[in-house]
């Protein structure tokens, strides 16, 4: 297959350093990553964002920085802008719109509209949930393109369809319990397919009923509001999150999953979470989805870098 599955990475704020370290190894060895995939984009937010969503706390590196290493690389950045309870007089904040500003001002040339993956390396988008958001981003700031946010749990595949019919959004991101419902998905139009954006690696309980809550806690944190922290009900979320717990999630997407299920049947984007973990299971996610087994060493060397260093 002559086929690119394009990753869409966590921590655009929040793993700078990190990335910082990891993608001229991507740009210099490419020979050590798998040749059918590229970074789509990575995404995060400043902390303190008020458009924020998914996480709060995170993400303290300077924009123009973050700016300027997505550019050198060509590399989408996406800002996660997906607070689900913005009220019209918050589209005034200035942070969040000197941000739209800063990564809408890319100066590079017109492309054709029918290179998805060549446009979205060089131009950078929104995660968004809020119509209300989104409407004011396709009238103040057209050159970045919209991604409808996981936070809005479209778990019932009619409401997904049509989520994908809307012309307003390049991808949608279908919560990860429609990850398998391949019946359905095999019926879409290639049209519909090409904006499909699966979530891989979630490790939120099967499950779960509470996950809208979930996303609207977090809304409401990074409006300022002071709410008690939402208390999952699974009996694992004493444990954190774990790659190897999310392996065994029944909507986890594997490497073999992408090259042998989605892939053929036209599916290409898929998103890898982590913008609440550490950069060493960042690391690990990139490992596994991206690096061929024989080099992964070569990896963890050249981020590491120092030989006698102490995980404890």
């Amino acid at each position: 297959m002559n086929i690119t599955a394009h990753y869409h990475l966590p921590g655009l704020f929040e793993f700078y350093e990190f990335y910082k370290l990891f993608l001229p190894l991507w740009h210099t060895h490419r020979d050590w990553f798998y040749e059918w995939c590229d970074i789509g984009s990575i995404y995060g937010a400043p902390m303190d964002c008020i458009w924020g969503g998914g996480r709060t706390g995170f993400g303290e590196a300077d924009a123009s920085d973050v700016f300027v290493l997505m550019k050198e690389y060509r590399i989408s950045a996406r800002l996660t802008f997906s607070n689900s309870l913005l009220k019209k007089e918050h589209l005034a904040d200035k942070k969040c719109n000197d941000l739209c500003t800063k990564f809408s001002n890319l100066d590079e040339p017109a492309l054709s509209e029918s290179d998805r993956s060549h446009r979205n390396s060089v131009r950078n988008g929104v995660i968004v949930h809020s119509d209300l958001l989104s409407d004011y981003l396709r009238q103040n700031y057209p050159k970045l393109y919209l991604v409808s946010s996981t936070t809005k749990v479209l778990t019932d595949f009619a409401d997904f369809k049509e989520e994908l019919n809307r012309p307003e959004f390049e991808y949608v991101v279908p919560d990860f319990r429609l990850n398998k419902d391949f019946a359905r998905l095999s019926a879409l139009t290639q049209m519909q397919k090409d904006k499909v954006e699966f979530l891989c690696n979630e490790c939120c309980d099967f499950t779960c009923k509470n996950r809208r809550r979930c996303y609207e806690n977090v809304s409401h944190k990074n409006l300022g509001v002071d709410v008690p922290d939402h208390k999952c009900s699974s009996e694992d979320a004493a444990g954190g999150y774990r790659f190897s717990l999310a392996m065994k999630n029944p909507g986890f997407i594997g490497i073999q999953d992408i090259l042998n299920t989605y892939l053929p049947i036209g599916f290409t984007n898929f998103k890898i979470e982590g913008r609440g973990l550490g950069s060493a299971i960042v690391l690990e996610f990139l490992l596994y989805y991206m690096t061929k087994p024989e080099y992964q060493l070569e990896v963890r060397e050249a981020i590491y870098l120092d030989s006698m260093l102490d995980l404890f």
